[in-house]
């Protein structure tokens, strides 16, 4: 018996790094996920290891960023697997400059996929979470406690050069959360933020030739950090080292559980200690 047995989740940008991880930890504990990636071979690849390993998925394959993805997603979710019970909205990227230098094209990419996607996802969420808890009342059963976990950085806690779209986005995360947690707690939803520290994922690791990049809609972003920054990054945390994509997906997973069902607008830093 899983934790989240009989549970449905979604899990945006779950095709890769700390996102796979969020699907298949929340998979291993019972949950159906639905698997969203920009590209069809990851999101098909998770989906394929929580079959393996006994689970249920299915995929939903596109950027958070599109017109229509969010009702995609959440029909994925009820038409596919049954029903709605965790979002979790974890899928994007940084395009990192300083102010003086950021285009509009920059500050818009960024706030779009941190922001405003998750804020087109839970309200496309709405209609399907109002209806289960008003059919739950009607019975007379409890209303089951639903989850949302919105994934944020202590970036949007404490800033960070170069990042003013990234670290603006994160922070509106924050207030999203807070929110919601009062408009959905009449539907028993708990609505929290987990705010990453440094996390190894291909974001943030620089390859040996020192020339990382990702496509994003035909974007080429620069990604990784410099190995010195990075080792001097981690000097500062009290742990000692960077999270692993498990262990960002371990904080995740405890928001989603019914040990946090009294636990709402709230944000949970997963850095080992890192203080902003």
């Amino acid at each position: 018996m899983g934790t989240l047995d009989g549970k449905v989740a979604l899990v945006s940008g779950s095709g890769r790094g700390i996102g796979r991880e969020i699907a298949l930890k929340l998979a291993s504990e019972g949950a159906a996920v639905v698997v969203n990636d920009l590209d069809e071979g990851p999101a098909k690849e998770t989906v394929a290891a929580i079959e393996a390993a006994g689970g249920r998925a299915v995929s939903c394959v596109g950027s958070v960023t599109d017109d229509g993805f969010a009702d995609r997603f959440v029909s994925t979710a009820v038409d596919q697997l049954g029903g709605l019970d965790i979002i979790v909205n974890n899928a994007g990227y940084t395009w990192d400059t300083v102010i003086q230098k950021m285009s509009d094209e920059q500050w818009d990419a960024i706030l779009d996929v941190h922001l405003k996607a998750p804020f087109r996802i839970l309200r496309a969420a709405q209609p399907v979470i109002a209806a289960a808890a008003k059919a739950a009342k009607e019975t007379g059963k409890p209303v089951p406690c639903r989850k949302v976990v919105n994934v944020s950085s202590v970036a949007g806690l404490g800033g960070n050069a170069g990042q003013a779209n990234y670290a603006a986005a994160k922070a509106g995360v924050t207030g999203l959360t807070k929110t919601l947690a009062k408009e959905w707690g009449r539907y028993n939803v708990t609505v929290n933020t987990v705010a990453f520290g440094m996390i190894k994922t291909r974001l943030t690791e620089t390859p040996a030739d020192g020339d990382g990049t990702i496509d994003v809609a035909g974007r080429e972003i620069k990604v990784g950090v410099n190995p010195q920054l990075l080792t001097a990054m981690e000097a500062m945390i009290p742990l000692g080292r960077a999270g692993t994509p498990q262990e960002a997906a371990g904080a995740v997973y405890m928001f989603c559980t019914d040990d946090s069902n009294y636990v709402s607008a709230q944000t949970l830093i997963c850095g080992g200690g890192f203080m902003i």
